[in-house]
């Protein structure tokens, strides 16, 4: 963990933001970004100062007819999910809220959601927060304001650093304020539920799943679910009767996976799909979090692999969580599986997987082009 920093700066709009980064690049002190104050992963950072963004707030343009939205970086995740909720509509990506897990308070913000890409279950249909941005307007490590994509989904001039900020975690500038394309919310809600399959009975059942004309947008396994059992969970989303038609069909198609519970109570969806986007099965337990990008096949192996007190799948595995004694060093136990892990709560270890040569360059001169004096979240990612 970083040192308690005593001076905060809170700028109130983009030009203060500006004129702060510059009289720190004379002054050469570094800054610790920090939005809702949720505690972002990463590895401990040497900087000077905080400089919240949480003074940076409000929606300045909603169109629901162009499925648009744009709102300034520092403005609660809470206020952007009811404006859409109003319409009707959602953010696609489905962000992940870490709070229960790490342990923390704060409020999330939207623009802390784009620095870490958060994205939750239904990604494997909709895309990750990064699909979902259409615009950035970011201040860089000179003081300098950049705006890249627009407000609306046909703006693809210039380069795509819009996808370039999201992810970075505040290493490359401090963003400002955020366009995204958002969606409907879906009409009905089914989820196929299995009760009792090991790991590679699941990792099969959903395989087939994903497979399946069926439009599937959430697939997980929990090998030891609320009530104990094992269970395997798959979303159906749509109109109602599409949904009710899909499910009852990919029931059929399963069978050979046993007999499925069509659970379409909203309450029971959503709470269920929560306990897999905020990896709710780790909350309050002592360890050492991971998560692990792997293709859906090896999931099985890294569990295997890792000896984990507790483990579940999300996205057929594609994901892999997992809860370790403090200190074990996974990435040893996974080596020989192609991917990456990341440290999502913990110490002692790189939260972010070491990175190959070629790829580190060109990150190390990212950095430098955005950030030349190094002033934003020094060591974050490194």
């Amino acid at each position: 963990m970083s040192e308690v920093l005593e001076r905060v700066v809170r700028p109130a709009a983009e030009a203060e933001l500006a004129s702060i980064v510059k009289e720190a690049v004379t002054s050469k002190s570094s800054f610790q970004i920090r939005g809702g104050d949720t505690r972002p992963i990463g590895n401990p950072l040497a900087a000077a100062q905080v400089l919240e963004t949480g003074g940076l707030t409000g929606i300045t343009l909603y169109d629901p007819g162009a499925l648009t939205l744009v709102a300034r970086a520092g403005t609660p995740l809470s206020d952007i999910e009811a404006a859409l909720d109003a319409e009707g509509q959602m953010l696609p990506f489905e962000p992940m809220d870490h709070r229960a897990l790490l342990g923390t308070t704060g409020t999330p913000t939207i623009g802390g959601v784009v620095a870490t890409n958060a994205s939750g279950p239904r990604r494997l249909k909709a895309g990750s927060c990064r699909d979902s941005l259409i615009g950035v307007r970011f201040v860089t490590g000179e003081g300098e304001v950049v705006k890249n994509g627009g407000r609306v989904m046909k703006n693809v001039t210039g380069y795509d650093l819009v996808k370039l900020m999201a992810g970075s975690y505040g290493t490359l500038g401090v963003m400002t304020e955020v366009s995204f394309k958002v969606l409907p919310k879906p009409q009905a809600t089914a989820v196929l539920l299995f009760e009792g399959l090991d790991t590679a009975e699941a990792t099969a059942c959903l395989a087939d799943a994903m497979r399946s004309p069926f439009d599937v947008s959430g697939a997980a396994h929990i090998p030891v679910g609320v009530d104990g059992a094992p269970v395997t969970m798959i979303r159906i989303e749509g109109l109602e009767q599409s949904v009710s038609y899909r499910a009852d069909a990919l029931a059929k198609e399963l069978r050979a996976h046993g007999t499925a519970e069509i659970e379409t109570d909203p309450v029971r969806t959503e709470a269920g799909w929560r306990y897999v986007r905020d990896a709710e099965a780790f909350s309050g337990k002592p360890g050492d979090v991971w998560r692990v990008s792997v293709k859906p096949s090896d999931g099985q192996r890294v569990i295997a692999a890792a000896g984990a007190e507790d483990a579940f799948l999300d996205w057929q595995g594609g994901l892999v969580w997992l809860r370790m004694a403090e200190g074990v060093p996974l990435r040893d136990r996974i080596a020989d599986i192609p991917g990456h892990a990341t440290l999502i709560r913990g110490a002692g270890q790189r939260a972010f997987q070491p990175e190959p040569m070629a790829l580190s360059r060109l990150a190390q001169g990212l950095r430098a082009k955005f950030d030349p004096h190094s002033l934003f979240n020094p060591g974050r990612m490194i």
